[in-house]
């Protein structure tokens, strides 16, 4: 009896590995094959790191059969030599379980991350990423920034949240068909709607493809990148996948909440601050401050999630009207690029005169943009854009039920904007001309 007895549970014991297996099974063939991991490389993604000039990182998704990965770097050239002069540097691998969020089926990944450094500027690099034996990625190339003051341009979309794939795609391609040469990609926060579903993280990969491993990416954290992972585990965190799949660079004086959601840059005399607008606004005041007085910047961009003049009905953010606002009018900042609200508006601040009262429309101190790059549209209201004109906010341009994205250029003392709607119609567009040495910008 006692033989038969542990036959018995031996055998359900493989019935249920059997079980297991094939509701695995079942649930990977329940994925596109997009948005499979496998041991080729998917998901590169590009992102400053250190000094544009001199630096890149690099972030890549495999499936956890690949436990060493690398990535390969060469100045690119006309021969395709160029690959016997590359330099390897080797990645730093993390595991992650999807499935620690409830609407994942896919298990554990691997993402590789790699650094590179010591490049010269003003350089077309080629690079790729893979197992340092038989699996690679293409080639894939990019430019350092110039050290000195140069003209250049880069893109900024809106939320891109829902429909990812099937219509947020083409906003991103037909800004890199209006903007191929741009240097880098603002994504201004609810990159996805439900921050830890996979699904959504592949849509948005695919959607912007090869594109998002040759511009580099700025991504902003939005209110749709932090939720709970399960009815178990209810506090609301940053996505999963957002530090993995994006190497961002670390902010040591900030809260451990912020780090690598909460970061800047300088690239060729402008300056972009980027800040996270729903979590330790507080703490990121003095940081933000200590930003803007930095010297060296000709131009200074802030981008957040949040709207600090909500042009959507029932939106608000009184802190940074409060506390951000004033540092940004002290302190010059040329535009604020923004999301969440899901609607267009431009507007601008003028200077304020000596008496303290905001001077002439046709005088600037800064331009405040919010916009929307996928097919997610709620109503405006100009009531409430009208209600910020005791702080000298003035509705330029406003629209609703069109997706966007935006191409800003900076040449000389300009800083033009244009924006564009997702099929390619140029709609609205405005220019800062700046006097570097006294400061005055004048709106066109």
């Amino acid at each position: 009896m006692k033989a038969d007895s542990i036959k018995i549970i031996f055998t359900i014991l493989l019935l249920l590995c059997s079980t297991t297996a094939l509701i695995a099974h079942d649930n990977q063939n329940q994925l596109h094959h997009w948005e499979k991991a496998s041991p080729d490389p998917d998901r590169i993604f590009l992102t400053f790191y250190g000094d544009p000039a001199t630096s890149r990182a690099v972030t890549w998704r495999t499936d956890t059969s690949i436990t060493k990965s690398v990535a390969q770097i060469a100045k690119s050239e006309a021969s395709p030599y160029f690959d016997t002069k590359s330099r390897t540097v080797e990645a730093k691998t993390e595991t992650i379980d999807l499935n620690e969020a409830q609407y994942n089926i896919q298990g554990k990944v691997n993402y590789h991350s790699v650094i590179f450094e010591s490049l010269e500027p003003d350089t077309l690099y080629i690079y790729r990423v893979g197992d340092g034996d038989k699996i690679w990625s293409e080639w894939i190339q990019f430019r350092t920034a110039k050290t000195e003051y140069a003209p250049f341009n880069f893109v900024y979309f809106g939320d891109a949240q829902t429909g990812i794939l099937s219509h947020w795609s083409r906003a991103i391609r037909m800004a890199y068909q209006k903007a191929p040469d741009a240097v880098f990609a603002i994504h201004a926060g609810d990159l996805i709607n439900t921050s830890h579903k996979d699904q959504e993280w592949a849509e948005w990969f695919k959607a912007g493809s090869f594109i998002h491993s040759q511009w580099t990416g700025v991504p902003v954290l939005g209110n749709h990148e932090l939720n709970a992972l399960s009815k178990n585990k209810p506090e609301h965190i940053i996505s999963l996948q957002w530090r993995p799949q994006f190497t961002l660079p670390p902010e040591p004086d900030l809260p451990e909440v912020l780090q690598e959601n909460v970061y800047s840059f300088d690239y060729q005399g402008l300056r972009v601050i980027v800040l996270n607008t729903m979590q330790e606004t507080k703490a990121q005041t003095k940081y933000l401050k200590q930003q803007l007085e930095r010297p060296g910047a000709k131009w200074k961009v802030i981008t957040c999630h949040y709207s600090i003049f909500s042009p959507a009905k029932g939106r608000d953010f009184p802190y940074a009207r409060k506390k951000w606002k004033p540092l940004i009018d002290k302190y010059g900042v040329d535009l604020v690029l923004q999301g969440h609200d899901h609607t267009y508006a431009r507007g601008h601040v003028p200077v304020r005169t000596n008496d303290d009262e905001y001077g002439n429309s046709d005088s600037v101190e800064t331009i405040y943009v919010t916009s929307v790059s996928g097919h997610k549209m709620y109503e405006l209201s100009t009531d409430q854009l009208e209600s910020y004109s005791d702080q000298g906010y003035t509705p330029d341009k406003t629209d609703v039920q069109k997706q966007f994205f935006q191409v800003i250029k900076v040449d000389g003392n300009t800083l033009t904007y244009l924006a564009y709607t997702a099929d390619g119609e140029l709609y609205d567009q405005a220019t800062i001309i700046k006097d570097f040495e006294s400061g005055k910008k004048t709106l066109k």
